[in-house]
């Protein structure tokens, strides 16, 4: 058949190329193989990115709202949802050996593996001892900073907790800029004069949309 040997060129191209080269269609069409054996993926991969958008679009999708879309049914599904859940847990399983955040390009990476595939407002304090490496990373808030306050005493509480030496906040703006709005900024600067108190420094506060992140200590906004 015509699709098998599409679908044999597929493969052979991923595993000598990678994905990288990939169009998303070709991505969605890869992926698909492992849950529809015997139909043409093409056609369903170009009638997901249409309803959806974006491949992001697809495996953020509501599972049931996925199932629903001709072709696909349950397995597919809960295939395409498992990735952006699967990629976190990568990524923190990366992460897990105490990683050592000295530098703001060091924390902007390991705060985007925290919020892989998140497609709502997280927030997480990063503990670190005296070496800068990661006691614990913390999620302490769902919800925007407008809509609910991030209060400083759970920051504190958990820094306690967790035998911080000093902290870096992070949290996402997904769908949104990577631009610290003056809420962030006034929220960061509570936590920071709570946390001095008792002797415990907000080294950085990186905010993550996408795959890319700001820094507020790279950007001058901690305030002294």
């Amino acid at each position: 058949m015509v699709h098998e040997g599409h679908r044999k060129r597929l493969k052979e191209r991923f595993l000598k190329e990678g994905l990288d080269s990939f169009e998303q269609h070709q991505v969605l069409e890869l992926l698909l193989f492992f849950s529809i054996p015997r139909r043409d993926t093409n056609e369903i991969a170009h009638t997901l990115l249409n309803k959806y958008g974006s491949l992001s679009g697809v495996f953020e999708a509501d599972p049931k709202d996925l199932a629903a879309t001709p072709g696909i049914g349950e397995n597919s599904a809960m295939l395409l949802s498992l990735i952006p859940q699967l990629s976190r847990r990568y990524f923190n399983d990366k992460w897990r050996d105490k990683p050592e955040l000295n530098s703001s390009t060091k924390a902007g990476q390991y705060a985007v593996s925290l919020f892989s595939g998140r497609h709502y407002e997280v927030f997480y304090v990063i503990c670190l001892d005296a070496q800068n490496r990661v006691n614990y990373a913390q999620l302490v808030h769902e919800g925007t900073i407008n809509e609910a306050p991030v209060y400083p005493r759970v920051i504190v509480e958990t820094a306690l907790r967790h035998k911080a030496n000093s902290v870096i906040l992070a949290h996402n703006h997904p769908g949104g800029t990577l631009n610290p709005s003056k809420a962030d900024i006034e929220a960061t600067n509570r936590i920071r004069i709570a946390l001095e108190a008792i002797s415990i420094k907000v080294i950085d506060h990186i905010i993550v949309c996408g795959g890319q992140y700001v820094s507020f200590a790279e950007r001058g906004l901690l305030s002294s």
